[in-house]
C-alpha cells in the first residue's frame, strides 16, 4: 500500500532519459530492502531513470570511513548517499555534498515539515546540507511489571529512578538485576552520556556560532549524577565497558530494570525470538536532573547528493522522494524506523503498527536535541568520549576529565 501511494505521488513528475543514479544506503540497521523498495517505486514513476544501490559497512564509523575514502578522492560513483545526523556539517565544509537550496528552496521553508531538531542538525551556514531519511533518538525503556508489580510511577527524576530501581532491585534479591544501563565504552553512545545530565542542566555545549560554551561545573555536576549511582549499585561497576548493543542484550535477557538506548531496541525486546521481556517494556522520556529539564539525544539519517555526482539535479529529486512523508510511512510500517514528520506520528496505519510511536514522536519532537553541529565534530566526539569513559571507569577523576575535555574541545571550537 506504502508503495502505492509513493508511486502515485511522483506521477506527475517527469522522468530524465537515460540517467542511471547510484545510491548508498548504509547497512542492515538503515533498511536496505525497504529503501530499494521505494527506490523500485521512484524508477516507476520515472522510467527514464534506474536507480543502482549499494550497501554495506555495520556501523556509522565504519560507513563513515568508506565515505571518506571515496570523497576524498573526488570519486563520481556515488550520487546519493545516506550519512549520520552528526555528519552534514563536516561533509558540507569538507566540499563533499552539495548544498541543496537551489533544489529545495530556502532553509526556513524546505525544513518546516521536519520535527525541528533536523532542521537545525541539517541546515549549516544558513544552506541545507541533507535531508532527513528516518529519526532516532535515545528513550527510557523500563520494566513496567516491576514498576507495577512495587506500585511505583515512572520517574521523572535521575533521583527518583535511583531510589526505585534501588527498592526493586532490594526487593526482587536478583543478583543479576541492574537498576539502570547506560553506555560507558569509549564509543559514540558515550558522547550522549555525557551530554543527557548537562543538557538537562539548561546548558549548551556550543553557541549559534559553533563556538565552545561548556560550563564546567554543569559537566561536573552531570558526570556525578553517573557515578552516584555506580556508588549506589544502581549503575554497574564497569560501565565504562558497556556498549549499545551490551544494554540491549541485558534488557531483553531481563536483567535490567531502566535501560537508556536508540528506538531500534524496542524491535529487539517485544519482537526477537529470544526475549524474555515482552510485553514488559515500558517506554518514558529520559529524566532530568533534579530542578532540570527532560532531553533525549537525537540520532538519525540523512540523505545527502555528492558534490562530485554528474547527476545533482536528478539525485536532488530522488532525495526529495527519500525524504518525503509516504516513504517515512513505508519506512515506519514495514521496518518500525521512526518518522522524521511529526504528522506521520498520527497516522493510524503507522500507531497501529507502532504503538509506541505516539510517546516516540513527543518525546523527541518535545526533548529532542542534537549533538554539536560542527565540521569538526569526529575530534569533539573523540575528546568527549574518550575522557567520559575515563571517568566512568575511574581510571580519571572528574574534574581532570571535564578539563581534558575543556582543553580539547576550545582548540576544536574556536
Amino acid at each position: 500500500m506504502a508503495a502505492i501511494a509513493i508511486a502515485c505521488v511522483l506521477a506527475a513528475a517527469g522522468a530524465q532519459a537515460d540517467t542511471t543514479l547510484r545510491v548508498f544506503a548504509g547497512g542492515s540497521g538503515q533498511r536496505p530492502d525497504l529503501v530499494r523498495k521505494a527506490l523500485d517505486a521512484f524508477e516507476q514513476s520515472n522510467p527514464g531513470v534506474k536507480v543502482a544501490m549499494e550497501t554495506g559497512g555495520a556501523t556509522s564509523e565504519q560507513q563513515r570511513q568508506y565515505l571518506s575514502t571515496l570523497l576524498n578522492a573526488k570519486d563520481q560513483s556515488l550520487d546519493v548517499f545516506m550519512i549520520d545526523i552528526v555528519n552534514p556539517a563536516q561533509y558540507l565544509n569538507a566540499g563533499w555534498i552539495a548544498p541543496l537550496d537551489a533544489y529545495v528552496g530556502p532553509a526556513a521553508d524546505a525544513m518546516k515539515a521536519y520535527l525541528p531538531v533536523y532542521a537545525k542538525a541539517n541546515v549549516v551556514g544558513g544552506k541545507v546540507a541533507a535531508l532527513p531519511g528516518f529519526a532516532d533518538g535515545m528513550f527510557m525503556y523500563y520494566r513496567k511489571d516491576l514498576l507495577e508489580k512495587y506500585k511505583l510511577p515512572e520517574p521523572k527524576t535521575w533521583d527518583e529512578l535511583a531510589k526505585s530501581a534501588r527498592l526493586v532491585m532490594d526487593k526482587e534479591r536478583n543478583p543479576s538485576l541492574q537498576g539502570l544501563s547506560i553506555q560507558g565504552a569509549p564509543a559514540e553512545g558515550a558522547v550522549c552520556t555525557f551530554l543527557l545530565p548537562y543538557w538537562s542542566q539548561g546548558k549548551e555545549l556550543t553557541d549559534a556560532a559553533g563556538k565552545l560554551t561548556l560550563d564546567k561545573g554543569a559537566a561536573t555536576a552531570g558526570m556525578k549524577v553517573w557515578l552516584d549511582m555506580m556508588d549506589a549499585g544502581v549503575i554497574k561497576k564497569n560501565v565504562a565497558e558497556v556498549k549499545t548493543a551490551d544494554t540491549v542484550n541485558e534488557f531483553k535477557a531481563g536483567q535490567v530494570l531502566f535501560a537508556v538506548n536508540w528506538g531500534f531496541a524496542w524491535n529487539h525486546f517485544e519482537s526477537a525470538a529470544d526475549s524474555a521481556v515482552k510485553g514488559k517494556v515500558g517506554v518514558m522520556p529520559l529524566p532530568a536532573v533534579t530542578g532540570g529539564q527532560r532531553t533525549t539525544c537525537v540520532g538519525g539519517w540523512q540523505w545527502a547528493v555528492s558534490a562530485f555526482s554528474t547527476h545533482k539535479s536528478e539525485a536532488a529529486k530522488l532525495i526529495r522522494y527519500l525524504s518525503s512523508p509516504p516513504v517515512a510511512k513505508l519506512l515506519a510500517v514495514q521496518g518500525s524506523l521512526l518518522p522524521v514528520f511529526p504528522a506521520t506520528y498520527q497516522d493510524a496505519e503507522v500507531l497501529a503498527k507502532n504503538p509506541w510511536f505516539k510517546s516516540a514522536g513527543d518525546i523527541l519532537a518535545q526533548t529532542g536535541r542534537a549533538r554539536p553541529v560542527t565540521p569538526r565534530y569526529s575530534e569533539v566526539s573523540d575528546a568527549i568520549r574518550t575522557n567520559t569513559s575515563a571517568m566512568l571507569g575511574r581510571s580519571m577523576p572528574i574534574a581532570d576529565g571535564v578539563n581534558q575535555i575543556e582543553g580539547k574541545l576550545r582548540r576544536v571550537l574556536r
